[in-house]
């Protein structure tokens, strides 16, 4: 068993540049969704770098050609609230994707993730599930979304986020070794209230402008 679970750090400037912007303490609400949405796309074109293809023939305006289009079935789940900040980015590379919403939210005494909605019923799953969350900290709300697509038949997960702490990736690689993560950004640490530090803040409150 490795240390953390497998991830890619983007390597980008408009990366770096959105990052900066979503960390800023005076970023307001309108301009962190800006930054938040931009940044999804990146992450987006990342996650779907390799997604299965199948090969289909078409007729250009000059001739007959074969290209490759996405071979299966994706699902977008966006772990409420503040992974409906990325579906936007996310749907604008992947419009054909269903959306599938799931409720978690933290016990703010415990850190535990405790289930609140699931969208799953009477849906088929699809091939391939793509969890969208800002922060993975202790990943406790991932790995519990990842445990709930298991168990609705989903055979392959992937995970976008924005900002990972090292303790998330290690409890990923220990409770979902087989989904990869694409972030951001891994951060330096959690603190003792199992925030990311140094961490952009609540992501939730942030986006929506609550506190």
């Amino acid at each position: 068993m490795t240390e953390h679970a497998p991830h890619v750090v983007l390597q980008h400037a408009l990366a770096e540049h959105h990052l900066a912007r979503l960390r800023a303490k005076e970023t307001d609400s309108a301009a962190f969704q800006t930054d938040l949405h931009a940044l999804s796309l990146l992450l987006a074109a990342e996650c779907s770098r390799d997604l299965p293809t199948t090969p289909a023939s078409i007729e250009t305006p000059m001739q007959s050609m074969t290209v490759q289009r996405i071979a299966h079935r994706i699902g977008l789940v966006p772990i409420l609230r503040a992974g409906l900040g990325m579906v936007q980015g996310f749907r604008e590379l992947l419009p054909f994707a269903a959306v599938h919403h799931i409720g978690i939210r933290r016990d703010e005494a415990t850190a535990a993730p405790i289930p609140y909605y699931d969208l799953r019923q009477d849906q088929s799953p699809p091939d391939i599930a793509i969890v969208l969350d800002p922060m993975l900290a202790t990943a406790g709300s991932a790995i519990c979304a990842i445990r709930m697509l298991q168990e609705w038949g989903v055979r392959e997960i992937r995970m976008a986020a924005i900002i990972a702490a090292p303790e998330g990736l290690r409890a990923m690689a220990v409770n979902a070794p087989q989904v990869h993560v694409v972030t951001a950004a891994l951060d330096e640490r959690l603190d003792e209230n199992c925030y990311i530090c140094p961490g952009l803040g609540d992501a939730g409150d942030r986006l929506f402008g609550t506190t």
